[in-house]
């Protein structure tokens, strides 16, 4: 790990979505740094096998926390359980997130209002939670995942891509906000990645092309922060791809995405 990502070494980072993903992969980099953890996901037995591993692997301090944001009072609980342990949380990681693959108007209501609890939502509860306490003491990070999709509709998983759309101008929009007192907010973007994602989301794998390993995007979205940007897009495939539909027309991004992401193909 980069030396300006040692900024956590000793320090805690609460993790969100930690049990899989790009969420494993920065629990295991801040591990690497030196940085303890706060774990929390729904799967408990994930979670304690790896703050385990990573406690043996690097002798830094683990805390679990099992909870579901798809609940609106998670963030509530999270942030009591920090309280109760003591915890002053210097990097807050705002990852936990999935998707739905598949026409708007056949797919489960639940779901897609579970998605923009999760992803949104919970998002901005944790945030408001965390970040007072960061502008009092004048320092403190927070990465959000958003995601390339953030950039254009994309037909086929629409309430996802408008998710990440939030999440981006969120963490865009207070980084200004927070940026005099000390405290650095930034949104990793990445594209296609190896995670769990598709298969949770049910999205066929034609859509996954070139995907990037979770660690690659966890390194790129820890040093966009350390370095104090607000925003990063993993990837220069990705980054190109996000500037070519800059030059064109939102109605054409919007049909060749749909192109891309047909269920029919």
């Amino acid at each position: 790990m980069a030396q300006e990502e040692r900024r956590w070494a000793g320090k805690w980072a609460l993790v969100t979505g930690a049990s899989a993903g790009i969420g494993r992969a920065l629990a295991e980099q801040l591990a690497a740094g030196g940085a303890n953890l706060v774990l929390t996901a729904r799967r408990r037995d994930r979670l304690e096998e790896l703050a385990s591993q990573l406690g043996a692997c690097h002798a830094i301090k683990t805390e679990v926390f099992a909870g579901d944001l798809a609940q609106p009072g998670a963030p509530e609980e999270i942030r009591a359980f920090t309280q109760t342990k003591n915890l002053e949380i210097e990097l807050l990681i705002n990852n936990a997130g999935f998707g739905s693959y598949g026409a708007l108007h056949k797919s489960d209501l639940a779901r897609q209002l579970e998605m923009i609890q999760v992803n949104c939502a919970a998002v901005v509860h944790l945030t408001r939670l965390y970040l007072p306490e960061m502008v009092a003491r004048g320092h403190g990070d927070i990465l959000i995942v958003a995601s390339v999709a953030a950039f254009q509709a994309v037909p086929y998983i629409s309430t996802y891509a408008a998710t990440k759309a939030f999440d981006l101008l969120f963490a865009e929009g207070i980084a200004e906000e927070v940026r005099r007192y000390g405290v650095h907010v930034c949104a990793l973007c990445p594209g296609s990645t190896t995670t769990e994602f598709r298969e949770v989301a049910g999205q066929p794998e034609h859509t996954f092309r070139g995907a990037e390993t979770a660690g690659k995007v966890a390194r790129v979205g820890l040093r966009a922060l350390a370095e104090g940007k607000s925003s990063v897009i993993s990837g220069l495939k990705n980054k190109l791809s996000v500037e070519g539909q800059r030059l064109a027309p939102r109605s054409l991004v919007t049909r060749v995405a749909a192109g891309m992401f047909d269920p029919g193909k």
